[in-house]
C-alpha cells in the first residue's frame, strides 16, 4: 500500500514566496510532516521509484574507488589517493570523482526523485534554487529515499571525510558533521551566486553534468585573499573541486544550458570550523584519517 505516498502527493505545499521569506509556517510544514515524507520516500522506492537503479561504489571513477578502498584496508597507502588530486588554485584541488560513463545512473535516479511529486525543500541559502534539493537528514524536507541516503552516507563517510583530512590536515576534529544539497543552474532562471565563503571546514563541489551535456558560462570563480589572485575554473563531468570553506568563491552566470552539481560540506559540532579558532590541528596519523567519527550527528543545519 502507498498510503503515505498518496498523502504526501496531495498535501498543500508552502508557496515559493513563503519559502523565500522563510516564514514560520514553512518551518512548521516541514517538521510537522517529517515522518510522513520519510515513509512516502520509502513507499516510492518500494513501488516504482528506482526502477532497478542501484547507487553504489561503481559510480565512482575506477582510479578513485580503487585508491580509496585500498586506503581503508591499509591507510599507509593513502598517497595513491592524494596523487589523484591536483592543486589548481591555492587550497583548491581537482580530481575525477565519479565515472563519466556511469553518471547517467545517478542523474536518472535524481530525475525520478524530482518527478516523484513528494515535497522536497530547495536550498534556501542560494536564493531557493528551483532544481535543487537538500540531501542531509539534518535538513528540513531532505531527499529521504533510503537508496539515496545509503549512497550519500557512503560518499560522506568513506570518501569525502578521509580525502578532506588528507588534503587539509587542519580540519581533523572539525569534520564530524555532514551537510549537502544539489543545485541546478538554468539559463534564464537560477543563473549565478555572488561571492561568498562557506560555513564549512571543507567543501566538495561535484559536476554531475553528463558527457556531451553542454552549457556556457557558470564557471566557479575563486579569490585568494593573500595574493588577491582571481581565477575562473571550469570542471568536467564527474570531476570535483575541493577546498577550505573559507576560500572566497562565486558561481558565474550561466548563459546557455544547465549545470548540475552536488555541494557537500563537513564541519564540527555546533557548526565549528578550524579557521574560526585560528588553531592548527596536531599532525594526525594516516590510521586516524581513515576512521569514522565517534560523535553522533547533530540537528544543527547552516541553512
Amino acid at each position: 500500500m502507498t498510503i503515505m505516498l498518496e498523502q504526501a502527493r496531495n498535501i498543500i505545499r508552502p508557496t515559493r514566496e513563503a519559502m523565500l521569506q522563510r516564514a514560520p509556517s514553512v518551518h512548521h510544514f516541514w517538521n510537522e510532516n517529517k515522518m510522513m515524507f520519510k515513509e512516502a520516500w520509502a513507499e516510492w522506492e518500494d513501488n516504482d521509484g528506482h526502477e532497478g537503479i542501484m547507487l553504489d561504489s561503481t559510480l565512482y571513477a575506477p582510479e578513485m574507488r580503487h585508491a580509496v578502498e585500498q586506503s581503508w584496508e591499509d591507510p599507509a597507502k593513502e598517497i595513491s589517493v592524494k596523487d589523484l588530486w591536483h592543486e589548481i588554485f591555492p587550497n583548491v584541488y581537482k580530481a575525477q570523482f565519479f565515472d563519466p560513463k556511469k553518471l547517467h545512473i545517478l542523474r536518472n535516479y535524481l530525475q525520478l526523485a524530482a518527478n516523484a511529486d513528494i515535497p522536497i525543500r530547495p536550498p534556501y541559502g542560494i536564493v531557493l534554487n528551483r532544481g535543487g534539493a537538500m540531501l542531509d537528514p539534518r535538513s528540513e524536507g531532505y531527499l529521504a529515499a533510503p537508496i539515496f541516503q545509503s549512497f550519500y552516507q557512503q560518499l560522506m563517510d568513506y570518501y569525502m571525510r578521509p580525502i578532506s583530512r588528507l588534503l587539509f590536515p587542519d580540519i581533523y576534529g572539525y569534520d564530524s558533521q555532514t551537510f549537502g544539497f544539489s543545485i541546478q543552474w538554468q539559463a534564464g532562471k537560477d543563473v549565478d551566486l555572488r561571492a561568498h565563503s562557506d560555513a564549512s571546514s571543507v567543501t566538495l563541489n561535484i559536476n554531475l553534468n553528463l558527457p556531451g551535456e553542454k552549457y556556457s558560462g557558470s564557471a566557479v570563480r575563486f579569490m585568494d585573499p593573500k595574493s588577491r589572485r582571481v581565477e575562473s575554473l571550469s570542471f568536467e563531468p564527474g570531476t570535483a573541486l575541493i577546498h577550505h570553506g573559507k576560500v572566497p568563491h562565486a558561481s558565474e552566470p550561466i548563459t546557455e544550458g544547465e549545470r548540475h552539481n552536488f555541494v557537500l560540506w563537513l564541519y564540527g559540532e555546533h557548526g565549528q570550523t578550524p579557521y574560526q579558532h585560528g588553531e592548527e590541528s596536531d599532525r594526525v596519523s594516516a590510521q586516524k584519517r581513515w576512521t569514522l567519527p565517534q560523535i553522533s550527528p547533530q540537528n544543527y543545519a547552516p541553512f
